[in-house]
C-alpha cells in the first residue's frame, strides 16, 4: 500500500470511529510502526485534515456538528454529573476554559466523549496532583460542547440548566 493510500484508510478509520484510535491499533491493523502512524497524521493535519489528539489516540474531527459555548458553575463533586448529563445526551465536552481578571483566558482541551473519560477526569483531579481549572474562578467556568444538532444542545442545556449548573450568558 502506498503512503497516500495508508493516509486515506487512516483517516477514513478515524472518520467512521466514534471513539479514538491509539497509533498502536492503527500500526497493527496498516503493518507500519507507530512512529510512521504519527508522521502520517502530521501530513494529514498539514493537508487540512482534523485530527485531534487524546489521552486515548486520534480522532477526526466532523465539521458537521453543532458546537455551543456554556458557562457553569458546580463543585468538583459534581464534575461526574455534569458530565453524564453532556455525555447520556449525545454531547461532547471539548474543552474548558475560564476567565481570569489577571493572566486572561486560560483553557484545556478535554475531549470529553464518554463516562470513562469523565470518571478518568475526575479521578486525576480528587487524587490532588493538580487543581481543577474552574477552581481559580471559584467554580465559573465555560465548556465547548458539541453534538449532533442544535436540538442535542438545547436538550443538554435544558437538562444543566434543571441541576443548576447552567449559567446565562
Amino acid at each position: 500500500m502506498k503512503a497516500n493510500e495508508r493516509r486515506s484508510e487512516i483517516f477514513s478509520c478515524l472518520m467512521n470511529s466514534a471513539k479514538p484510535v491509539s497509533a498502536g491499533a492503527l500500526s497493527a491493523k496498516f503493518g507500519v510502526s507507530r512512529q510512521v502512524i504519527v508522521q502520517d497524521i502530521a501530513i494529514l493535519r498539514a493537508e487540512g485534515c482534523k485530527v485531534i489528539s487524546t489521552s486515548r489516540g486520534y480522532m477526526a474531527e466532523s465539521d458537521n456538528r453543532a458546537e455551543r459555548v456554556i458557562k457553569c458553575r458546580h463543585t468538583l463533586d459534581e464534575l461526574v454529573d455534569e458530565g453524564e448529563i453532556i455525555i447520556s445526551a449525545g454531547g461532547r465536552v471539548e474543552n474548558i476554559f475560564v476567565n481570569h481578571r489577571i493572566y486572561g483566558r486560560i483553557s484545556a482541551s478535554l475531549n470529553l466523549a464518554s463516562m470513562t473519560d469523565v470518571e478518568e477526569l475526575h479521578r486525576s483531579l480528587v487524587a490532588g496532583a493538580s487543581k481543577p481549572l474552574m477552581s481559580v474562578t471559584d467554580g465559573y467556568h465555560y465548556h465547548t460542547i458539541t453534538a449532533d444538532s442544535e436540538r442535542t444542545l438545547d436538550e443538554i442545556e435544558g437538562r444543566l440548566r434543571a441541576r443548576g449548573y447552567l449559567i446565562e450568558i
